[in-house]
């Protein structure tokens, strides 16, 4: 087993799967303190690195694309502090951070654990219920319907509607952007029968965010909801819907030769009996034919 224990937090590995527990150092993000301990499967990893700095240093996770609801929600966008998967090493460490990267690394070779993407989620996302408040709303989440819930704080055009209930089987798709610069950021959700280019501030299924200290936690409903959706690189289902299948017509069924025999012999009997004149018995023998 290999530890490293600092203010910024204590990642355990013990073969098969990190534990990653956030510090209480004034630098780690909320969004990392609020989501808490993780467990995160060899399986899931890409690669691990150590950066030296002259002060510090900083461990970092490389997770397969695809493993992680949260980061495929957030697109990268979660800065240093909020990130669960750097940790901030001191100085009078580094040797055992070195030690720490070198055991990961010997257990994916001997794993043989790829570095190529997956078609589902290996971590389960943030656990439900769950509600945040910022911006200009608060997001609830159950496991199964989005609730919005807007403040004093929200333009009138998006709260005129007042609160918004969101059936999770209609959500196509969840992003979440911080506020960057003169930007704001939001909480957005992609509604089938419901796209919409207008900005989060007049989208009744966003919420718009300001840049303030909670707007991380938003991110902690894009995953919940993310893990929940269908994977994006899952294969297509093999099973047809019922409804497809009571539409779709019979398939063609071999023809029985036998049958068609007995036929051509049932025809000819007729028509030397004289109940079918020549026409009749040529189209009739035709169409036996065609069937053969």
């Amino acid at each position: 087993m290999a530890e490293i224990i600092q203010r910024d937090g204590t990642w355990t590995f013990d073969g098969d799967a990190l534990r990653l527990v956030p510090g209480h150092d004034k630098n780690v993000g909320l969004l990392r303190k609020t989501l808490g301990e993780l467990a995160v499967p060899l399986g899931a990893l890409a690669g691990v690195s150590f950066e030296q700095g002259k002060k510090s240093g900083r461990l970092r996770l490389r997770l397969r694309d695809g493993a992680d609801p949260l980061l495929h929600a957030t697109g990268g966008r979660l800065t240093d502090a909020s990130d669960p998967y750097q940790l901030t090493v001191e100085s009078d460490r580094y040797g055992v951070a070195e030690y720490f990267v070198d055991e990961i690394r010997n257990a994916l070779l001997l794993d043989e654990v790829p570095a190529t993407a997956v078609d589902r989620y290996l971590l389960p996302g943030p656990a439900v219920p769950l509600s945040v408040s910022a911006g200009d709303g608060t997001a609830s989440f159950d496991g199964e319907h989005i609730r919005l819930e807007w403040n004093w704080k929200t333009e009138e055009a998006k709260s005129a509607a007042g609160a918004r209930t969101i059936a999770l089987a209609d959500i196509q798709s969840v992003e979440w952007h911080p506020a960057v610069g003169l930007e704001n950021g939001s909480l957005r959700f992609t509604v089938r029968g419901a796209s919409t280019k207008a900005p989060p501030k007049y989208d009744p299924n966003s919420v718009d965010l300001w840049g303030f200290k909670k707007d991380p936690l938003m991110a902690l409903v894009a995953a919940a909801v993310q893990a929940r959706l269908p994977h994006p690189s899952a294969p297509p289902t093999t099973d047809t819907p019922r409804k497809q299948l009571a539409a779709a017509p019979e398939p063609p069924q071999e023809p029985d030769h036998d049958a068609l025999l007995r036929r051509l012999r049932e025809l000819g009997d007729l028509h030397k009996s004289g109940v079918l004149t020549d026409e009749e018995f040529t189209l009739a023998k035709q169409a036996v034919l065609r069937g053969m």
